[in-house]
């Protein structure tokens, strides 16, 4: 078994003042408007930690920023171009408050950025990072991470992890980070008991059985990759679709984006890369207005197929992590819930 430990929530504020000292610091914070988003907070004393409700956005931002500057160049003479990579000063940065969901998101973002060609723009972003994980003893209401086995509870990829039970919680490490915090900071934390893990184990058993959305994922998955999709079910959610990138721009894991160049002066420019959605019309566009993807029909199951057949070839799991933010977020209802529902045949 893991060592476990036991923080007091009365401690938690003063172990996060400890921390900030050395650390940026984001974490879920409810704004004026009622809303809950991650946020980088300035003076703890000011903000209110939620840690009840789901952020509206995710950690992907932070790392794979929605516009950003690869590179700037000058063309000093006719003959020749200097290029000069633009470069960030980011502090160690420490993310509080992650959900299983989002911290399989970020592992997956590692994946695409570094598996095939290293992207140094993100892996700058995402060194000397520490993510202290929140365990969902209460999945929110379109939430599905059982499904994609994301959740409610995980076991890896964090540096520390936290679970409520009531009056205190949990923690357990997964990265020498982790551990590096637990000892640096050992007057916070006290060794965990038998009791203890009873009652996280209970609270993991509780929190399987609130699901209130029952997603068929496997089966739409299969059905994808097998051709066995009715005709009618793209139609469908291609009328309804309104090209208008909300969940790809929600989503945590969806990581398609554009290059362009933009002119600053007469002899120099930056190069810029901003967020795509393969359901734009433009995202399949070709040199002389040709598109080879007919977007009214197949932009939508271009989506689909990405998160739920073509992932799962290449990685063997889809980049769906069941955090419901779609859900959420498409007025169209052309969520991923209403395709897998419609894909196995249900009522939706």
């Amino acid at each position: 078994m893991k060592d476990k430990y036991i923080l007091k929530k009365d401690h938690l504020l003063p172990l996060l003042r400890k921390l900030k000292k050395k650390h940026r610091l984001i974490a879920p914070l409810q704004n004026l408007h009622g809303d809950t988003l991650f946020t980088e907070i300035d003076q703890l004393d000011n903000v209110r930690l939620d840690l009840a409700n789901q952020p509206q956005n995710s950690l992907k931002r932070f790392f794979f920023p929605q516009q950003e500057v690869l590179f700037t160049y000058r063309n000093p003479t006719s003959d020749s171009y200097r290029f000069e990579t633009a470069a960030e000063e980011r502090p160690p940065s420490l993310y509080f408050g992650v959900r299983p969901c989002d911290l399989s998101a970020v592992l997956y973002m590692d994946v695409v950025f570094s598996k095939n060609a290293r992207d140094p723009h993100y892996l700058h972003r995402r060194q000397n990072t520490i993510l202290v994980g929140l365990n969902c003893n209460a999945p929110f209401a379109n939430c599905f991470c059982n499904a994609t086995r994301n959740g409610p509870f995980i076991d890896f990829g964090f540096d520390l992890q936290l679970t409520d039970l009531g009056d205190r919680f949990l923690v357990e490490f997964d990265r020498s980070q982790g551990q590096e915090i637990i000892r640096e900071w050992q007057q916070f934390f006290a060794a965990a008991d038998e009791t203890d893990v009873k009652a996280q184990y209970q609270a993991f058993l509780e929190a399987r059985g609130r699901f209130s959305q029952q997603v068929h994922l496997d089966l739409a998955a299969r059905r994808l990759a097998d051709d066995q999709v009715p005709e009618s079910v793209w139609q469908d959610l291609s009328m309804r679709c309104q090209d208008c990138g909300g969940c790809a721009y929600i989503c945590p894991t969806c990581t398609c984006f554009t290059i362009r160049d933009r002119q600053t002066g007469d002899h120099e420019g930056e190069r810029i890369r901003s967020w795509d959605a393969c359901t734009f019309s433009g995202f399949t566009r070709m040199a002389g207005d040709h598109n080879p993807v007919d977007r009214q029909m197949r932009g939508i199951e271009k989506r689909f197929r990405h998160k739920l057949q073509f992932d799962m070839e290449k990685d063997n799991r889809p980049s769906c992590v069941g955090c419901g933010r779609c859900v959420n977020i498409c007025f169209g209802g052309t969520d991923i819930v209403l395709f897998i529902k419609m894909t196995c045949g249900e009522n939706p």
